[in-house]
């Protein structure tokens, strides 16, 4: 027999490392199925990030992506689409389908306002290199149409962590896991485990996203001292633990601040446009990351869907 192990607890709410159980699955099952073991077992391993950065979330989307990618390749093989055939009145299948959906619909949504966040970058960005003497009035209305954006993602991100709380029991009680069908019921077992990962790797995406914003103040001052509070500025002023998102939000404060003077402006300019730089790349390549997991997605659900219409 071959052993397909999958997470025994695991959390959508958080990402510790997680104890592993193993169930059946026929020898000789399709390679995907050994697949879709090793991406499963390797989300397993993650360890609980001190501080959720662009890499992290982007190395979980891409597992995420390969994931829906096996998941696919084993609802196309007939002895899945034959066991699934026989339950395919269950509640739980139809379940199944409504989460696919919810799926699709928090990655485009989350897609949208990444792409409204990197037009408001890129803005910026040229704003900047336009600056010259007087130019500053045209950097701090790219800059409040930047913090508007971000606002406007954080109101989308709400609601997608709403909508994903809907996701989180739709497997609790169902008769298919413990089915006299050992192949039947280890089927069901893998597409829980992919339903709960998803749930976790978009919360974490989310989180990411939804930082809470480090706005301009009346002062320097003010907005370093609100970095010391977050406890992300040494004694010596260094920024530390700060995400992408938040490290531009720092770097555009302080750059409008009233009174910080063109001295200080001239002097960051620089830092400013490489983190600027840093998350237009974080968000493109999120951006592509979700465009790639919303047609496995898709996929996933149009062969569930067949089977279920049979």
């Amino acid at each position: 027999m071959l052993k397909i192990v999958t997470m025994a607890a695991f959390s959508p709410k958080s990402t510790p490392p997680y104890n592993v159980r193993s169930v059946s699955f026929p020898a000789r099952s399709h390679p995907s199925v050994a697949k879709l073991e090793q991406e499963l077992n390797k989300i397993s391993s993650w360890q609980v990030p001190t501080s959720l950065k662009a890499e992290t979330v982007l190395c979980r989307l891409s597992s995420l992506g390969e994931i829906y990618r096996c998941v696919e390749d084993l609802l196309n093989l007939p002895m899945t689409q034959q066991a699934l055939l026989q339950h395919r009145n269950e509640k739980l299948m139809n379940d199944m389908l409504d989460d696919l959906m919810r799926y699709l619909d928090v990655s485009g949504k989350t897609r949208d306002a990444a792409v409204l966040m990197k037009e408001s970058i890129r803005d910026i960005q040229s704003a900047l290199r336009r600056s010259k003497a007087g130019g500053e009035l045209s950097i701090e209305s790219n800059v409040n149409a930047y913090f508007c954006a971000r606002k406007k993602m954080k109101k989308e991100v709400a609601k997608s962590l709403a909508s994903l709380k809907h996701a989180d029991n739709i497997f609790g009680d169902s008769p298919l896991f413990n089915a006299s069908d050992h192949l039947l019921s280890a089927i069901v077992r893998v597409l829980r485990e992919a339903s709960l990962v998803t749930v976790s790797i978009f919360r974490s995406l989310l989180l990411f996203l939804s930082v809470p914003m480090l706005k301009p103040g009346p002062s320097k001052w003010y907005l370093v001292s609100k970095l010391v509070h977050k406890g992300v500025v040494t004694c010596e002023g260094q920024q530390e633990n700060l995400n992408e998102l938040e490290s531009v939000d720092a770097a555009l404060s302080s750059l409008v601040v009233p009174n910080s003077g063109k001295d200080f402006e001239a002097r960051d300019i620089h830092s400013v446009q490489k983190r600027l730089g840093i998350l237009d790349t974080s968000i493109e390549e999120i951006e592509n990351e979700l465009d790639s997991l919303f047609r496995h997605l898709i996929h996933a659900r149009v062969s569930l869907l067949n089977i279920l219409s049979q």
